[in-house]
């Protein structure tokens, strides 16, 4: 369910592609068969257009990526983290507008 904008991050990468990450990065932890999950996909396609360059924005399936979910405390999805050097800056459980994410992107970037 990745596409060009949006990162498809696994356990075998989240570390590089995530943790040790230069900018700002959003993962949208879902799964196939979560309906809201995918509700919330437009949202993250959109935000990773439009925060290209700025943040990294990828989606990690929770169900092919069990050591990485059971490492966040992820039991509820969707479960969207915002992490900046390495660390949790803001968590999102359910279904949020994407002026919440913008909200909190904005003071990622800036800060």
């Amino acid at each position: 369910m990745a596409s060009e904008n949006v990162i498809e991050f696994t356990d075998q990468n989240f570390e590089q592609e995530v943790v040790k990450s230069e900018v700002p990065v959003l993962v949208d932890f879902w799964a196939e068969w979560c309906m809201p999950c995918r509700m919330l996909a437009p949202t993250i396609e959109k935000l990773a257009k439009e925060y290209e360059g700025k943040v990294k924005v990828g989606k990690l399936d929770t169900d092919a990526n069990r050591d990485v979910s059971l490492k966040f405390g992820i039991s509820a999805i969707p479960t969207v983290i915002l992490f900046k050097g390495g660390e949790v800056v803001q968590r999102f459980v359910g279904l949020r507008p994407e002026k919440d994410f913008k909200a909190a992107l904005d003071a990622a970037v800036a800060g």
